[in-house]
């Protein structure tokens, strides 16, 4: 039965992403209840993917301070699942603190630092900038600075067309 109820939740979460980014259907309320609705019911069912989405919506668009809470709970589900969009939200989430999770750096670093190695852009850079700056408790060092600098360039693509156009001018 588990089986049969996680093929009905992936399905129920391709209806909500479908309904979430569909521009020809028309923005009603009745539609976003009903595609907020089936996120919660995925998150709630622990899809990987829903907890991330949905708990990010509510940690950033929640009017309730529970509702944030929540939102911050599904997303460290997520991370805690292995999602890099996800773990780059809990390091913001621990940097900047809120009523459930007060401000740590130590967990926001090593957010950003799983995240980063994962293939996020914006948790690299992030790094990057502590390690220049001396923020989030790190000493300053140039050294890791570069290091999760080179990881944010990679990840975001910059690396690539080096790495190209120097196989093409070498044959």
């Amino acid at each position: 039965m588990t089986q049969a109820s996680s093929l009905f939740t992936r399905l129920e979460y391709r209806l909500a992403e479908q309904l979430f980014h569909t521009r020809w259907l028309p923005r009603s309320p009745r539609t976003q209840r009903l595609t907020m609705h089936l996120f919660q019911r995925c998150a709630d069912a622990g899809h990987p993917a829903a907890l991330s989405l949905y708990g990010h919506m509510l940690f950033h668009r929640a009017m309730s301070p529970q509702d944030k809470a929540r939102g911050a709970r599904y997303v460290l589900e997520a991370a805690n699942a292995g999602d890099s969009r996800a773990q780059y939200q809990a390091g913001q989430i621990y940097e900047h603190g809120c009523a459930l999770y007060p401000r740590r750096d130590d967990h926001a670093v090593t957010w950003y630092a799983r995240a980063g190695e994962a293939g996020h852009p914006l948790a690299a850079e992030r790094l990057a900038r502590a390690y220049r700056g001396g923020q989030l408790g790190l000493a300053v060092d140039a050294e890791r600075a570069a290091h999760w600098q080179m990881l944010a360039d990679h990840a975001a693509g910059f690396g690539e067309g080096l790495d190209s156009a120097e196989t093409e001018t070498r044959h």
